[in-house]
């Protein structure tokens, strides 16, 4: 655990200063308490000697002032390994998520993250410091004590390491019990976080369906399963707690018992008697506090375990020398597989798109068409195959160049809790007013501006929250527009948008594929998008079924002829239904 701790902690100056301070600081308590046996040895005779027992009250009272000392220093140092140690490991984690696949970021993932660099960062800069020290303590004591012990009578000494050995298995497996009870606690903590998350997303479903006040049958049980998590714990660990109590008593009986064996039997001094006794308290006193650091130090070594896990998560693969530059804005996949696990998702997936073309993917749900666009932006990389830009493989090219040449415009769009402007800013910081409000019109957000109560300066709500979902759509095109990135990927979502919504979105999409210096695709619905593209490439079951232009592929009947038609239908429906 402590070589875990200090591979975590890329620069360990403060742990190794408190760790050594409070090595000393347990040498020190040890030593202070060996001097008893010179004074007790002087006071406890017949005709007690103080003038014997100065020199040592002497080096006594000096040692405490060192001790005292030691200890003044000690603390701050404390809080500051504490908070530098969390620091470190929240940067380090944050630092390493930057690199990973986009595609590794699940809801379990993010759930995962935000505990490691909330809960468990926290938690081990705390438990390092606060049960560190102790059980730095509660090992150097004893250990010293034993030497000093030597000194007096070997007999006491070796009962004291004929102690030590039994009482470090019962730990051991109290230990193990603990850290099992920790492992399944911190999971079902994390169900309840990600289960949390969602309550908060998901008010407005939960309030319609009466659920408001006790959240989801999702939330309920993971609020069970960490109370039977923590019962099991309890249980769990009870014997073996009570086990390694016992072994502690029962090696405080046994001194008491051997030392007044020696004292009967006159082969020790009542004052080595006295002093021998006193060194077996602390003895046993740290070791049977050891029973209440263990759990937290499991707690913690679990903590450092859940960290590396993180930081030892492959990051996003780059070439020693990568490609820092795109010839075009072709987009070519080849024979490219994918599965998520074990579910295939994509299986021999070839087609081309010509730069400055717009290719329209279709299929039903299920059949691959957002996968495709997060290969090309490669938020994860093809299983088999190719993905290539401009000729070059995309795992050949520097990430930051694939991204700076790519915008994404998603069903999912997510805002930033800031000001319109900021949130469009994203795209291009140094851009100006007039690129801006450009950038609006085009992707028809300068309507939605206009009708807010603070214009450019409104903030939208956590995760857009203020604005619909046709709106949050406007500002994703915008961010496009704003980027100039030479390829778009959109996933064209209109379904659920209001009939204004729809078509802002629809002459938003429209007027991005205009520009014939960006390649498009879109995964696309309705029929006005799929007339306007250059070509189709239609997907089911992963498989590309057909290829062309859509006048071609509507006169061949196959799928996108028949898609198209449901989607023409669908569109009819509703705007009757309207």
């Amino acid at each position: 655990m402590i070589r875990h701790l200090f591979q975590l902690c890329p620069q360990p100056r403060l742990l190794i200063r408190l760790s050594a301070l409070h090595a000393v600081l347990a040498v020190l308590q040890g030593l202070l308490l060996a001097l008893l046996i010179p004074i007790l040895d002087a006071v406890l005779r017949p005709q007690p000697d103080f003038a014997a027992a100065t020199p040592w009250l002497i080096a006594g009272g000096a040692g405490l002032v060192v001790y005292a000392a030691l200890t003044a220093i000690a603390t701050p140092v404390g809080f500051a390994a504490s908070m530098d140690l969390a620091a470190q490991l929240r940067h380090r984690a944050i630092d390493h998520a930057t690199t990973l696949p986009l595609g590794w970021f699940t809801a379990e993932h993010k759930t995962r993250l935000a505990r490691t660099v909330t809960a468990d960062a926290s938690n081990i800069g705390q438990l390092a410091v606060t049960i560190g020290a102790p059980a730095i303590i509660s090992t150097l004591v004893p250990a010293t004590i034993v030497v000093v012990t030597f000194a007096v009578d070997w007999r006491m000494a070796l009962l004291f390491l004929a102690l030590a050995p039994i009482a470090f298995l019962t730990l051991r497996r109290a230990a193990r019990i603990a850290a099992i009870a920790d492992a399944e606690l911190d999971a079902a903590a994390t169900e309840i976080a990600g289960r949390a998350i969602e309550l908060g997303q998901a008010q407005p479903v939960l309030r319609a369906a009466g659920h408001g006040t006790t959240g989801s049958a999702r939330m309920r049980a993971a609020l069970d399963e960490h109370r039977a998590s923590y019962r099991r714990g309890l249980r769990r660990s009870l014997v073996p707690d009570l086990t390694y109590t016992a072994v502690v008593m029962a090696g405080f009986v046994a001194v008491l018992a051997l030392g007044a064996h020696l004292m009967l039997s006159g082969e020790l001094e009542v004052a080595e008697a006295v002093a021998l006794l006193v060194l077996a308290v602390r003895f046993l006193e740290p070791l049977g506090g050891l029973i209440e650091l263990i759990g937290a130090l499991r707690a913690m070594d679990n903590a450092i375990v859940r960290v590396r896990a993180l930081l030892d998560t492959p990051a996003l693969p780059v070439r020693a020398q990568p490609v820092h530059e795109l010839a075009d804005a072709a987009i070519e996949l080849s024979g490219v597989t994918y599965a998520y696990g074990d579910r295939p998702a994509l299986s021999d997936v070839s087609f081309r798109c010509e730069p400055g073309t717009t290719t329209a993917l279709v299929g039903p749900s299920g059949s691959g068409k957002t996968t495709v666009t997060r290969l090309i932006a490669r938020f994860f990389d093809v299983g088999q195959g190719s993905v290539r830009i401009g000729g070059v493989d995309v795992r050949d090219v520097d990430p930051a160049v694939l991204l700076e040449d790519v915008a994404i415009v998603f069903q999912d769009v997510y805002l930033f809790d800031d000001t319109i402007e900021e949130n469009l800013r994203l795209a291009r910081p140094d851009a100006s007013w007039e690129e801006l409000e450009q950038a609006a019109r085009a992707a028809r957000l300068d309507e939605v501006v206009e009708r807010l109560p603070d214009g450019w300066r409104t903030r939208v709500g956590e995760a857009g929250a203020q604005l619909s979902g046709g709106e949050r759509q406007r500002v994703s095109i915008a961010r496009a527009f704003l980027k100039r990135a030479r390829i778009v990927l959109i996933d064209e979502a209109g379904s659920a948008l209001d009939p204004e919504n729809e078509a802002a979105v629809s002459e938003a999409i429209a007027n991005l594929t205009r520009d014939r210096r960006r390649t498009v695709i879109v995964i696309a619905h309705r029929p006005a998008t799929l007339a306007a593209a250059d070509r189709v490439a239609a997907l089911d079951r992963g498989r590309v079924t057909e290829t062309g232009t859509p006048a071609d592929l509507r006169r061949s009947g196959g799928t996108f002829a028949r898609l198209y038609d449901q989607y023409d239908h669908a569109r009819s429906w509703r705007i009757t239904a309207r």
